[in-house]
């Protein structure tokens, strides 16, 4: 029994020990990612030029089979420039698909400098691979002119913020003011301009005053007296017509003269002078398209006629009817 109790202290304590003295598992280095290759691949700094400390593009434009993805790994930024933006496009053609790169960077040193190796994780069918770009070298001018050693150049270093006195706080005070009513009298007007305006509604006369005013222009203005027959009768034409066709409700300027008789007879027109109508639109279609001529009186004639065809088919619309007074209630 003594022996079993001091094994079981001897392999208590050895046991720690042994643990402590255990390799630890090695850690499994990285696998590399098989290299690829574009079919096309090209790039060029703009502007050609670059100054120290100004901003510059680095475009990169790859050509590569549509069913593969570049992504730029982000550089590390270290070295003599720095990554300001970075912007991806891609473009599918008909046979493969160009991807471009705009990289912003900006130098800070002079001379030569070496632009660092862009590394571009490339998705595939196969199985993600990647494709290392090398760095172009770039010529970084300087901003100072080219006789700057000779002759010198004032350079001012950056100054602290210095206070300005100001004596009294009235002249902000004030051109806030100006700004508040400007801006006020600059909203008003601009919603007086855009306010909806209301369309004065003129009242459309009786058609018995419109189409005699109308008589009445066209005899002011003697046409057949100043030789313009044609257009008289032109003009009494579409006064005669337009009135029919809105006394009797049909589209009488469209019509033919044929069409326009024919539409009249299918109409309920009391009082409508038919053979003095037909007399004056046979004439009317002599002078017009036939080239006859017409006499001052057979002219008078037929604006004549214009007048009686108004005094003989008008009749005037019937006035409203009053509502009927309301009788005894009845308790």
């Amino acid at each position: 029994m003594r022996h079993a109790l001091v094994l079981v202290a001897v392999l208590l304590i050895s046991t720690p020990a042994a643990w402590a003295q255990a390799p630890a598992p090695a850690k499994k280095a990285p696998v590399a990612l098989e290299l690829v290759s574009p079919t096309g691949a090209s790039a060029r700094v703009e502007p050609e030029e670059v100054h120290i400390g100004e901003p510059f593009t680095y475009q990169v434009t790859l050509t590569h089979p549509k069913d593969q993805r570049y992504e730029l790994v982000a550089p590390s930024g270290e070295g003599p420039v720095e990554l300001l933006q970075q912007t991806r496009q891609r473009q599918d053609n008909a046979n493969d698909a160009t991807t471009t790169f705009g990289l912003r960077f900006s130098a800070f040193e002079l001379g030569s400098v070496q632009l660092p190796d862009l590394t571009f994780d490339v998705a595939t069918p196969e199985g993600p691979r990647r494709f290392v770009l090398k760095g172009k070298p770039v010529e970084v001018a300087s901003t100072l002119p080219a006789d700057a050693q000779g002759q010198g150049a004032e350079l001012f270093d950056y100054q602290p913020p210095q206070e300005v006195p100001i004596r009294s706080w009235t002249l902000l005070y004030a051109l806030a003011a100006a700004l508040v009513v400007g801006l006020l009298a600059w909203m008003l007007v601009r919603w007086w301009q855009r306010r909806p305006k209301r369309d004065k509604v003129v009242p459309l006369l009786p058609l018995d005053v419109r189409v005699r005013q109308s008589l009445d222009a066209l005899k002011r203005e003697d046409l057949p007296g100043r030789g313009l027959v044609k257009d008289f009768y032109f003009r009494l034409s579409e006064i005669v017509r337009g009135y029919l066709g809105e006394r009797y409700g049909f589209e009488a300027l469209e019509c033919t003269s044929s069409e326009l008789m024919a539409s009249l007879r299918r109409l309920p027109t009391p009082g409508l002078p038919e053979d003095a109508l037909m007399r004056f639109v046979s004439e009317s279609d002599m002078v017009k398209y036939a080239r006859a001529d017409a006499s001052p009186e057979s002219c008078n004639q037929a604006l004549a006629f214009g007048y009686d065809l108004l005094a003989k088919t008008y009749v005037p619309p019937a006035p409203p009817k009053a509502d009927a007074a309301p009788g005894p209630r009845v308790q």
